[in-house]
């Protein structure tokens, strides 16, 4: 009954099952039991979960051959012993308790020891392993090179220094909340990993600060945070008559201050999330007004046109508020004054009406015209259609037709010439047919050392269009291109093989 009572106390203190403490005590005994019966032997111990008896045993198992005459018996044998034994069985034979010597007993607690630790260990892992992404409070037990490690009751975690504030400082005794953000199995015990500067250590704070938030009347869409200094949080609402930006400051700033306070006075934008692209855009760029937006959907990216009095306020210090922005969003976010978008404007303008005038041998006024309606490119009138053209104020059916002809006279020309320069450049005609490429592009091709099918097939997807630009395919368009660039290195390798075949005439004539 003592050893049940030594097993009851400390299993309650280690908060482990009772049972893994007998096993360890089993595996003690065991251990001990082999140490004087000699341990080539199977010997095993077993505790009585009710009286605490210790029962010591040798196994023999019934095989067909003995291999070991240690641990096994032949069936004959065995049967003589025990009418109806059959393979697989074992003979139990009782042995008498152990007394256990000074070394023996040291060895004993050895193994308990480690096995207690190892089943500590264990339970520590599963209990922390599904808080991965809670915040807890623990008691700062030491400092060492600016590592926190902290004890959560439990457990221990460490509170790396790349996971605190800056100038934040703990000392031993401090009291600290922090939020789990890994929880790894090692051999030297369970690693509690913990961070104050994660952006989902902010957004649990609101969680606890803001009662809406913990029932899921208000959802937390995006955090993105520039730790000890700024943040910003995007929040919705799904109830129409809860304003979230509202409900997160709460009364008089009480609850964002709260957080403010955790996170040592890091100020805090809280953002209404929008599923527009460029309404949640110009939201996250406050405090700065917007005057307008130039999106590119397909690279996740904008132009945001502000007033010139607003644009160090909307880059930020050190182009925080800008790149928070960028990390709240995920889109990349470029910023002009409103006279550089003019500038800009303007420029484009006078390129592309100079473009016109010289490709399609017309004046100023017809180019300015063009550029007006949206024409961005000599194709673009080339291909489209008469009654389009024609609908332009000051021009006819006769004037489109005449603009079209232009047009496409042009770039049959430039084809003709872009054609000669990639002959100069070495380009093979192979490269032009597998690809389809316009002789624009190929001539990009040779300019940057892609003359062969064997070059083209060397390139990756990105180096491609890397060298053709933003008019050139896309990233699935350029692997393919690439691909069918690689097909003739298949075919060879298919000739080959079937050549390696040896065909009926090759076959030796037999005797």
């Amino acid at each position: 009954m003592e050893l049940l009572q030594v097993a009851d106390a400390v299993a309650r203190e280690k908060n482990i099952d009772r049972d893994e403490v007998l096993e360890a005590m089993e595996q003690a005994i065991q251990k001990a039991g082999r140490s004087k019966y000699g341990h080539e032997h199977d010997i095993r111990a077993r505790i009585d979960r009710k009286t605490g008896d210790i029962h010591l045993t040798r196994h023999l198992e019934v095989v067909e051959t003995v291999e070991n005459e240690a641990t096994q018996v032949t069936l004959a044998y065995a049967q003589r012993r025990k009418p109806g034994a059959k393979i697989g069985d074992f003979l139990v034979d009782p042995l008498p308790p152990i007394d256990f010597g000074r070394i023996a007993a040291q060895t004993a607690k050895q193994v308990i020891v480690q096995k207690v630790r190892d089943a500590e260990r264990k339970r520590q892992f599963n209990e922390y392993k599904d808080r991965v992404g809670e915040i807890v409070n623990g008691l700062v037990k030491r400092v060492e090179y600016g590592n926190v490690t902290v004890d959560l009751g439990r457990a221990e975690a460490i509170l790396r220094r790349d996971e605190l504030l800056p100038r934040e400082h703990f000392k031993n005794g401090d009291r600290v909340r922090a939020y789990i953000y890994d929880v790894r199995e090692e051999t030297r015990g369970p690693q509690i990993f913990l961070s104050r500067t994660h952006p989902m250590f902010m957004a649990n704070l609101f969680k606890q600060e803001v009662p809406e938030i913990y029932d899921g009347i208000i959802e937390i869409k995006a955090v993105a945070r520039d730790p000890g200094s700024r943040a910003k949080i995007a929040v919705i609402s799904h109830d129409s008559s809860i304003d979230p930006v509202g409900a997160c400051v709460g009364m008089r700033g009480s609850r964002v201050q709260a957080v403010v306070g955790e996170l040592q006075g890091e100020k805090i934008d809280i953002i209404q999330w929008n599923q527009e692209p460029a309404t949640f855009i110009v939201n996250a760029l406050a405090p700065a007004e917007v005057a307008k937006v130039v999106m590119d959907e397909e690279n996740s990216r904008i132009e945001v046109v502000v007033p010139d009095d607003q644009l160090s306020l909307a880059i930020g210090r050190r182009g925080q508020n800008v790149r928070l922005a960028t990390q709240l969003t995920g889109w990349d976010i470029d910023i002009l004054t409103e006279q550089e978008e003019s500038e800009r404007r303007s420029e484009e303008f006078r390129t592309r009406s100079q473009l016109f005038m010289e490709a399609l041998d017309v004046d100023d006024v017809i180019a300015h015209l063009l550029v007006a309606e949206g024409f961005t490119s000599v194709e673009e009138i080339a291909y489209v259609e008469t009654e389009e053209l024609a609908e332009i104020e000051g021009f006819d059916e006769d004037v489109a037709e005449e603009l079209k002809q232009r047009a496409l006279n042009f770039l049959e020309e430039q084809d003709v010439r872009m054609n000669d320069k990639r002959l100069a450049l070495g380009v093979e005609d192979a490269v032009a047919e597998v690809t389809g490429f316009t002789p624009t592009q190929l001539v990009k091709l040779g300019e940057n050392g892609v003359k062969t099918l064997d070059d083209l097939a060397d390139l990756a997807g990105d180096e491609l269009r890397d060298i053709l630009g933003k008019d050139g395919p896309s990233e699935d368009e350029a692997n393919e291109i690439i691909m069918a660039a690689r097909a003739h290195w298949f075919d060879g390798e298919e000739g080959a093989a079937a050549q390696a075949q040896p065909t009926a005439d090759d076959q030796p004539a037999q005797g």
